[in-house]
């Protein structure tokens, strides 16, 4: 297994505020016009689900498997190219912020992973920024 992770991000935001709409997959409704459609060419989710196509890699559908309250939400890959888990973290600065950091387990064969370790830490900080950014409220 490869481990990939974000660097720490600020969020303007109070932790339960951040854990509340990261861990039910419904609120990413809010968001939906972020999404570029270059990038995606399908975003769909529920509760616990969401999916995306992203050229050239395809479709990955990932599903949360536990719930931390109010400190982390843990994925798992239902379907991808490769198999791997993702959590998001979420820890208290102050009353009205937080701090947060996205990490990635894959399960990349040994060949692979100089070929795809650079563009997947790529992807994890990328998630990661967009996670920072996103208006809590």
């Amino acid at each position: 297994m490869a481990k990939f992770e974000s660097s720490i991000k600020q969020v303007p935001y109070a932790q339960e505020a951040v854990y509340r709409n990261i861990s039910d997959l419904r609120n990413l409704e809010r968001v939906r016009d972020r999404v570029p459609e270059d990038k995606l060419e399908s975003f769909s989710f529920d509760e616990d689900t969401v999916s995306v196509s992203v050229p050239p890699v395809g479709k990955i559908t990932l599903r949360i498997i536990d719930r931390e309250e109010p400190k982390c939400v843990k994925f798992e890959s239902v379907e991808s190219p490769i198999s791997f888990n993702l959590w998001i973290q979420v820890l208290p600065v102050t009353q009205e912020s937080s701090k947060m950091k996205v990490t990635v387990k894959a399960d990349i064969p040994l060949m692979l992973r100089g070929m795809v370790s650079g563009p997947l830490q790529d992807g994890v900080e990328k998630i990661a920024d967009a996670l920072a950014m996103v208006p809590y409220v």
